[in-house]
């Protein structure tokens, strides 16, 4: 199972392996896809957490018992088919290739099970088309 979350970290964790505890003690793999994260800082991390659904919970448990802030991530990525020129822009910055260029037609084919909301798209789109459901 997966679950995408958003990590906020107090300024006393920064320095704390926490992605190593999570693999080590929960068996909890951690894909890492935005990261904000400096000294003396509150840091935070956009992840998605896999492993047992168990696992899964008890990690997220212990985090939250140590003072490191946990909130699932439940957004996703909307394209406004109308709105959208099928330029392709999009397809350049998307790390998984959840957005791509149909070859055939040209037109913006959208694999919503590929996408890590990373939203790196958004800002690319030229007229406004993608967004969040948040």
């Amino acid at each position: 199972m997966k679950k995408r979350v958003t990590l906020t970290f107090p300024k006393r964790y920064i320095q704390s392996p926490v992605t190593y505890r999570l693999a080590k003690d929960f068996n909890v793999a951690a894909n890492i896809i935005r990261a904000q994260v400096a000294p003396n800082q509150v840091g935070k991390i956009v992840a998605e957490l896999s492993g047992d659904i168990d696992q899964l919970d008890a990690a997220i448990d212990w985090m939250r018992s140590q003072d490191i802030g946990v909130s699932l991530a439940n957004r996703e990525i909307l394209i406004d088919e109308e709105a959208c020129v099928h330029c392709g822009l999009c397809t350049g910055v998307c790390p998984t290739e959840a957005l791509t260029l149909d070859p055939q037609s040209f037109k913006l084919t959208f694999t919503r099970s590929r996408c890590i909301v990373c939203e790196q798209c958004i800002p690319t789109c030229p007229v406004q088309a993608i967004s969040t459901n948040l």
